[in-house]
């Protein structure tokens, strides 16, 4: 009987492993009707069902979509806008990390009078809507000469994501034994060396959270993308928009889906190849405290 349990589930367990495939069918339909209607032509879309398979496997939308669709009266497709996202994601994701570390770091090993005071006045950027800070940042971004530049998003996304990252890493941090701390300071260790040979090399699996966490908020941001950037600056999300919304004789709906799956493709092969980290790094703060 034991051998049998072993090898066939239990109803139960087929239960749950019938749930899991229902809401993974659910979730995954609408990538599939987008990637085979990306692959069809206008002629192959409007004579087949949705979820049917394309005939052949034509790139011409995908071509299209990255070099020569128009948004608006531009017609040179996603590729200028995906450059502006990786010039703005790269150095937002890699900052904002950095600061909330050291931030984190001092809230928790390092604490002075009114620091509980400050983190949690700082909490309250996790949960401030982003439409009360578009007046006064783009006041700010003026007074920097940083206005409609792919400098002044890296900027916004930085004060933007701060509040988070702090939060991640101070509740990590926290659960470091503060005798580790001491002892190194007893042996003459002082604040960026205890950082750089004791925290951080403790601090992967929340490193690896907070930049896949960075990296999906600022590339998928469309609020301040529309707002703060420029014409040269836009990033991905907005031309995304903007490919959709132009009007044409006939709307290339395989273009339209080509365009969103690129626009998409980096935080999915993020998560992909990352994930797992990512659970972890969540679960071992959950654990540590």
């Amino acid at each position: 009987m034991t051998a049998k349990s072993h090898f066939f589930p239990s109803v139960g367990q087929l239960l749950v492993y019938a749930v899991l495939v229902l809401a993974s069918v659910f979730f995954l339909l609408p990538l599939y009707a987008m990637l085979v209607t990306s692959f069809k032509d206008a002629q192959e879309i409007r004579s087949s069902a949705l979820l049917a398979l394309p005939q052949a496997l034509n790139t011409a939308a995908w071509s299209t979509a990255w070099s020569s669709a128009c948004t608006g009266v531009d017609c040179q497709g996603l590729r200028p806008f995906f450059w502006n996202s990786v010039w703005m994601v790269l150095p937002a994701v890699a900052i904002s990390t950095v600061w909330g570390a050291l931030n984190g770091y001092v809230l928790s090993l390092w604490k002075f009078r009114g620091s509980d005071a400050l983190f949690g006045l700082l909490l309250f950027g996790v949960f401030m809507p982003y439409q009360v800070v578009l007046l006064p940042m783009s006041q700010v971004l003026g007074w920097l000469g940083l206005s409609s530049s792919i400098a002044g998003l890296v900027l916004v996304h930085c004060l933007a994501g701060l509040a988070g990252t702090t939060l991640f890493f101070r509740n990590y941090y926290a659960a470091i034994p503060n005798e580790l701390v001491n002892a190194a300071r007893m042996d003459g260790a002082g604040f960026w060396q205890i950082f750089w040979r004791i925290v951080l090399p403790l601090s992967t699996p929340i490193i690896m959270v907070a930049l896949i966490w960075q990296f999906t908020n600022i590339w998928n941001d469309f609020l301040f993308g529309v707002v703060f950037s420029g014409t040269e600056s836009k990033p991905i999300t907005v031309g995304l928009n903007n490919l959709a919304n132009t009007s044409s004789s006939v709307k290339a709906y395989n273009v339209d889906m080509a365009a969103a799956i690129i626009a998409g493709l980096p935080t999915m092969v993020i998560y992909v190849l990352a994930g797992q980290f990512f659970v972890r790094g969540l679960t071992a703060g959950a654990v540590k405290g």
